[in-house]
């Protein structure tokens, strides 16, 4: 269960950004692997050309609230978003988390365009993609709200779909829960 939040940055073209002072390396792990990680506080990492210095480490456990999201969530075999959805729902189901307090995010201004033009063919949902070895993996954002203590912890230990150390189905906090 480790799974590698995507990190912050500004976007300087190419599908790569600038690293920030907001910029954070954070990995969602059980307690138990903790001490793995804490070696590599201080440590240069080399990313393509780059070198980045790890920062000292800091641990924090999982808090429930009541609305999470996903940046990106992925399921293989489902690039639509209506069956994207369903699989998604069938997963938190699984995790004992009612599955219809899931929804996709839209994206504003798609929906917008789509009511002024006739059969626009562009979703109106938040579609999202990673490159892993040189493939383009489709995915979507999504939404859980209204979500029980247990629901919630249960989502973010677990997440749904797969490519978690990608930075894909990790969901945390909407920004509106944050207290």
């Amino acid at each position: 269960q480790v799974a590698v939040h995507p990190i912050r940055g500004r976007l300087v073209g190419n599908r790569q950004i600038a690293l920030t002072p907001f910029s954070r390396l954070t990995f969602r792990i059980p307690v138990s692997d903790v001490p793995n990680v804490l070696s590599i506080g201080g440590k240069t990492l080399r990313i393509a050309d780059s070198r980045i210095q790890v920062g000292v480490p800091e641990s924090r456990g999982l808090t429930a609230t009541e609305n999470l999201h996903a940046h990106l969530v992925i399921i293989k075999g489902f690039m639509e978003p209506d069956e994207f959805l369903e699989a998604a729902r069938r997963q938190t189901n699984a995790l004992e988390v009612d599955p219809n307090k899931l929804c996709l995010i839209d994206q504003p201004h798609v929906v917008h365009m789509n009511r002024h033009r006739d059969g626009g063919t562009r979703s109106p949902y938040l579609r999202r993609t990673v490159r892993v070895r040189g493939k383009e993996i489709v995915g979507f954002a999504l939404n859980a709200t209204g979500l029980t203590a247990e629901e919630s912890i249960a989502l973010q230990t677990y997440g749904i779909g797969g490519r978690r150390r990608f930075g894909c189905g990790i969901f945390v906090a909407c920004k509106e829960s944050v207290q």
